[in-house]
């Protein structure tokens, strides 16, 4: 269930998957915040159109999940802002070298991705929950290129913990889906080796995502248990909910 106060798609001219994950029915009949944790692909293409709208959310700190090499190619949010910047890399295994057997049904593929970050890249993820579960740093933008894949997961993993149902984050992450038109069209155009050949990467099926939670629940007990695996205290769980559930 969703509750709508405010715009969730802010957009953006240069930043196509943007947007706001408030909104949403979590524990004990709370709602998830408006305006103090959002999503989005990679932001260095932000420019002087979106300047403005931009400042005006009041952002005080940005997750960078890429890699080195990406931010190195592509750049990373203008320095004009004076936001507090974290690259926070969410290690996990390349996915060229994976590869995508025909025989594999592409969300099945997608979901055994996320749980490898979960697996490799749970220093990231630690540290991303725990700048989420802080205050003081909201508002917070967790991206990284498309900001579908390794931010998917990390929103996935904040959202449960404050009892969002899965359909609902489900149905978040595919909302990427239908923002993925105008960044292929940018890439076609700029970067055209991202996208030929691999199209499909960009769909945002909600069985991928379904299939990671339950995975992951069945791996780990459940996903409170698994975020205490990896290091989050009981406070910090609970500060999270404090200042992100109304």
């Amino acid at each position: 269930m969703v509750t709508d106060s405010y715009p969730r798609n802010l957009g953006f001219s240069k930043a196509y998957n943007f947007r706001d994950v408030g909104g949403y029915a979590g524990l004990d009949g709370r709602t998830v915040r408006w305006r103090r944790l959002f999503r989005s692909d990679a932001l260095h293409r932000l420019d002087d159109s979106d300047a403005e709208a931009f400042t005006q959310l009041g952002v005080r700190t940005v997750i960078d999940l890429r890699r080195a090499h990406e931010i190195e190619r592509y750049g990373r949010v203008a320095e004009r802002y004076g936001l507090e910047y974290r690259n926070l890399v969410l290690q996990h295994v390349d996915w060229e070298e994976v590869g995508h057997p025909d025989d594999v049904v592409h969300e099945r593929w997608l979901a055994d991705r996320y749980l490898n970050f979960a697996e490799d890249g749970r220093e990231a993820l630690l540290a991303s929950l725990r700048i989420i579960s802080d205050p003081q740093q909201a508002p917070v933008i967790v991206h990284c290129m498309a900001g579908k894949d390794r931010t998917g997961t990390v929103c996935a993993l904040a959202l449960s913990l404050l009892g969002v149902s899965d359909e609902d984050i489900a149905s978040d992450y595919a909302l990427t889906t239908s923002s993925m038109k105008r960044l292929t069209d940018y890439l076609l155009e700029n970067h055209p080796s991202a996208v030929l050949g691999n199209e499909h990467m960009f769909d945002s099926p909600p069985a991928a995502m379904l299939m990671f939670l339950s995975d992951l629940r069945a791996l780990h007990g459940s996903v409170e248990e698994y975020v205490r695996e990896i290091g989050m205290l009981d406070s910090e769980i609970g500060r999270m909910r404090s200042h992100l559930l109304s």
